[in-house]
Formats: structure tokens, C-alpha cells, sequence
């Protein structure tokens, strides 16, 4: 029987749809509820499929006022499991202007962008107040080293303002990793692009890998972050110049190198690792978009890096 990560609380943010519709990204719901659906699979990472552990806000639920509460909701559950492991992740446009930095929620209003939109000074203060010692903060978007540019639409219009396209220090992450057991990866450097194919980023696919044990070895029975790590570390580049294209994750950590899910649902990888489980974790992870799509939840089915075309690449 597959062990439950208990312990394990989630809140999953994917804009998606925007109330000023050319800045909508509906690419994001997908990644969004497939990374869901890999962690309440109880044969994969094993989180607890309710409420209390997961909360995923798409499209008109992902307001400001939704992602304060749900960072709330993550800073209560930390107070009241002293080993909480908590998960962040943010797939969204970001912004840029006036030297401030913001996060275009669902109800941003484009010509009142610093009233409106999710300052980072914000986000960062209410990550701060979630006391686990485990806390991981996933951000995929176009330069997400400083959330300051678009990722699939081009915001640059005249709705915009003085809003810059420009790819900041790493001072924003350097922020929100204060503290301890704080860890944020990004999905990209520098003025880089953070890259779909097929309708899905390729960060997320390899993610998903990840969830899977691609970084793992024989008879390990935990994801940790080096896990991660070692495999986004190699299969997003990889992918990436596949396409003619260059991305690079970033890893900022201050914490230990912890457990962010169950592998296999505990039970591990095999003796001949992840070779042995590849063929059917593929299986399983267009399943997983199969399903979604089954219920309405707008991810479409994703085949390997191997086959991606150049034809099919989209910014984010």
C-alpha cells in the first residue's frame, strides 16, 4: 500500500484567463492542474486529495485577494503542523514598472497596474510568514529570475504604461528565500524565454519527470529538492536547444536539501532506476493530461521532448 505525504500542503496559482483578455495565458491552468493531478495521485507523490492539503486557483479564482488568502491559508497549516512541507507554485504574467515588480493576477487593471496587481514586496511578505522549515516557491515565466516580463503575449502596448521588458538582478529571489529551509526555483535566467511546446511548458513537463523519479536513483523512496534539481538541471536546457533555444532553471536555497513528495508512492524506484520506469511514467504523465482534459480542465496530451518541433514553440 502507497504511503501518504501527509505532511505535504500545496497552493497551486495559474492565471490563465485575465480580466483585460489580450493579457490572458490559459497555457498556465494546464501546467497548473496537471502538477495537481501528480501530486494527489496516491501511486506517485501521495499528497492527501482534499482541501486541507491542495488548493489550486485558475483563471477567475486566481485573484490577489485569492492568492493573499491562499498564503494565509499555507501560514496557518505551517503553525499548526511543526513539520509542514510547503509547496508554492506561480505561473502567471509578471511585471515590471517603475522599478517595482508585480505579479498580473486575474483581476489586474492595466491602467492602475501599482494599485491593482500583486506587488512581489507583497508576495515576499506573506511568504515570509509562513513559518515551515520546508518551503518550496515554484515561479515559470519568461525571465521568472525577476518576474518582470510577459510570457506568451506581448504586453507591450500602449495600455501598459511605463511597464519595461527587462530582466532585473536577482535581488527579487534573493528576497524571497530569506529565512529558513526557503528555496525558490525559476524557470528561466536572464533574458531568456520560458518555453511551451504543444501548448505546455517544457519546464513543467520535466517536472513532472522529476515527480516520477527521473532524477532519482535505485531504491530511493523520496522526491528531494537535489532530485529535482539534477534533472531540471539537464532536461530543460537539453529540450531547449533541441528547439534552437536556450533556458536555464535557477535554484536559489537557504534550507537543507528536503522531501517535497513521495516517489512511487513510496514504494521507489526499482533496481534498474529510472531507465526501468521511464516507458511507463511517459505513460502515465499523458494520462495524467488525458484525464484533465476528461474533466474539463484544459490541459491537452503531451508527448515526449524527444518529439517536440519547432513549429510547436510558443513563449510564455
Amino acid at each position: 500500500m502507497s504511503e501518504k505525504f501527509i505532511n505535504g500542503y500545496a497552493l497551486l496559482i495559474g492565471v490563465g484567463e485575465s480580466l483585460y483578455k489580450p493579457w490572458s495565458l490559459p497555457v498556465t491552468v494546464k501546467d497548473t492542474q496537471a502538477i495537481y493531478a501528480a501530486l494527489i495521485d496516491p501511486e506517485l507523490c501521495a499528497y492527501p486529495d482534499d482541501k486541507e492539503h491542495i488548493r489550486v486557483l485558475n483563471n477567475q479564482d486566481a485573484t490577489k485577494a485569492a492568492i493573499l488568502e491562499g498564503l494565509n491559508w499555507l501560514k496557518e497549516k505551517a503553525e499548526s503542523d511543526p513539520h509542514a512541507t510547503v509547496f508554492v507554485y506561480y505561473s502567471g504574467h509578471g511585471g515590471l514598472q517603475t522599478n517595482k515588480y508585480y505579479l498580473l493576477q486575474h483581476d489586474v487593471k492595466p491602467m492602475k497596474l501599482g494599485e491593482s496587481a500583486l506587488s512581489a514586496e507583497t508576495f515576499t511578505e506573506a511568504l515570509r510568514q509562513i513559518q515551515a522549515e520546508r518551503l518550496l516557491v515554484v515561479i515559470d515565466s519568461c525571465h521568472a529570475a525577476g518576474m518582470a516580463t510577459s510570457k506568451e503575449a506581448d504586453l507591450e502596448d500602449e495600455e501598459f504604461g511605463d511597464f519595461v521588458r527587462f530582466a532585473p538582478s536577482k535581488d527579487l529571489i534573493k528576497e524571497l528565500k530569506q529565512g529558513k529551509g526557503r528555496v525558490v526555483f525559476t524557470s528561466s535566467e536572464g533574458e531568456q524565454k520560458s518555453l511551451w511546446v504543444k501548448d505546455n511548458s517544457i519546464y513543467t513537463y520535466h517536472f513532472l519527470e522529476a515527480l516520477h523519479g527521473a532524477g532519482n536513483q535505485p531504491g530511493d523512496t523520496e522526491v528531494r529538492l537535489s532530485n529535482l534539481m539534477n534533472h531540471l538541471s539537464k532536461a530543460v536546457p537539453e529540450s531547449a536547444r533541441k528547439l534552437d533555444r536556450e533556458q536555464t532553471p535557477q535554484f536559489d536555497m537557504t534550507g537543507g536539501n528536503f522531501v517535497i513528495a513521495k516517489l512511487q508512492g513510496g514504494k521507489g524506484l526499482p533496481d534498474k532506476g529510472w531507465d526501468d520506469v521511464k516507458p511507463q511514467a511517459m505513460q502515465k504523465i499523458n494520462k495524467i493530461a488525458e484525464t484533465i482534459n476528461q474533466y474539463g480542465k484544459f490541459i491537452t496530451n503531451i508527448n515526449e521532448a524527444s518529439n517536440f518541433h519547432i513549429g510547436d514553440v510558443y513563449n510564455k
